[in-house]
C-alpha cells in the first residue's frame, strides 16, 4: 500500500525550507517542496508535491526576526521533527557531483566533505551559545560576541560515510569534541548492528550533538544512534542530524520516535528500493567515499 507524507513549509531567518513533520503528518497528504519530485511505480512510499512562496518571503530585520523565531519554534516545531532543506546553490551543485556515477573517490569524498560544511553551517544558526563583551581593536573599543567555549558542542559522525561528511566540522564549529560512532547495516534484514561505541557514559549537562550520518534510508542506523545519545542523557531538542539524502522510511521513523529532533539535509529523494538504497540516491555513500 502507497502512503503519502505531510510536511507543513515554513521559513527561518535564511529564508531556508522547513518542514514540519509529525507521525500523524507522516501518514497524511501532502508534502509541500520548492521543486518536484516524481513518485516512485512500486508499492513504497510515494509524495504528493506542491510548490510553495517560501522564495518571497525575505527578513525583516535581524532583532524583529531573532524575535519572532523564537516565538516560532515553540508554536511551529512543539513535539513535532523539523526537517530543513537549504536551498543553497552550493548545496545543490554539491549533491549533483555526489549522484554522478563517473565520480572518482577523491572527489567524491570532497564533495561529501564540502556538503557537510554548508549544511553544519545552517544547522548551527541560532542554535550555538554565544557570550557577549568588549575587546580592544586597534582602532577602539568593541563590543562582541564569540561561541562560548564553556557549553559543550559534540559531533557524532556514523561510521564509516560519516567521516567524510564530517570531515569539516572542526573547522566550523569551535571548541568541539567527536564521538565516533560505528553501526552497520545487516543486507538482508536491513536492521543495524554497533559495531563500535566511543560514546561517553554520560553527556555533560546542556550538550549540544551534531549527528552525522549520509545517508537516511530505512531509518535504522539513524534511530539506533539516536538511542544510544539519549541512553547518555541527550534529549531530542540537543540532537540535530546532518545527512547528504533523505528518504521518507527513515524521516517517518525519525518523526515517530523523536519529536522536537531537527534534521538538515541536502535533498529529499522520493523512495527506497527492498535493498535498502535511496532512488535515485547516490550509491553507497561509504565505498565510493573510500573506494573500498
Amino acid at each position: 500500500m502507497a502512503c503519502r507524507i505531510n510536511f507543513n513549509l515554513r521559513c527561518s531567518t535564511s529564508d531556508t525550507p522547513r518542514f514540519v513533520a509529525s507521525s500523524h503528518a507522516l501518514k497524511n497528504p501532502t508534502l509541500i517542496l520548492p521543486f518536484k519530485l516524481r513518485t516512485n511505480p512500486t508499492n513504497l512510499p510515494k509524495l504528493s508535491l506542491s510548490t510553495s512562496g517560501w522564495l518571497r518571503r525575505r527578513r525583516m530585520g535581524f532583532v524583529s526576526m531573532n524575535s519572532h523565531m523564537a516565538t516560532e519554534e515553540k508554536s511551529v516545531s512543539g513535539d513535532r521533527m523539523l526537517v530543513f532543506v537549504p536551498p543553497h546553490p552550493l548545496i545543490k551543485h554539491w549533491v549533483s557531483v555526489l549522484r554522478n556515477e563517473q565520480t572518482p573517490s577523491p572527489i567524491f569524498r570532497n564533495a561529501m566533505a564540502e556538503l557537510g560544511r554548508l549544511l553544519m553551517y545552517e544547522a548551527s544558526r541560532d542554535w550555538l551559545p554565544t557570550v557577549s563583551g568588549e575587546i580592544q581593536s586597534p582602532m577602539g573599543i568593541a563590543s562582541v560576541e564569540f561561541i562560548d567555549p564553556r557549553e559543550p558542542v559534540a559531533i557524532v559522525p556514523i561510521l564509516r560515510a560519516g567521516l567524510a561528511l564530517a570531515e569539516h566540522a572542526s573547522s566550523i564549529l569551535p571548541a568541539t569534541k567527536t564521538y565516533h560512532l560505528g553501526v552497520s547495516r545487516n543486507e538482508e534484514t536491513l536492521l543495524p548492528t554497533v559495531y563500535l561505541n566511543k560514546l561517553p557514559d554520560k553527556f555533560p549537562e546542556g550538550s549540544r550533538v551534531f549527528v552525522v550520518d549520509p545517508m537516511l534510508a530505512t531509518g535504522g542506523t539513524i534511530v539506533a544512534a539516536l538511542n544510544l545519545l539519549k541512553e547518555r542523557g541527550i534529549q531530542n531538542r540537543q540532537m540535530k542530524v546532518i545527512s547528504a539524502l533523505a528518504a521518507p522510511p527513515a524521516l517517518q521513523k525519525l518523526s515517530e520516535k523523536f519529536p522536537g529532533l531537527h534534521v538538515y539535509t541536502g535533498i529529499i529523494d522520493p523512495t527506497v528500493n527492498d535493498k535498502g538504497f535511496i532512488i535515485p540516491g547516490l550509491g553507497d555513500a561509504g565505498d565510493r567515499s573510500y573506494g573500498t
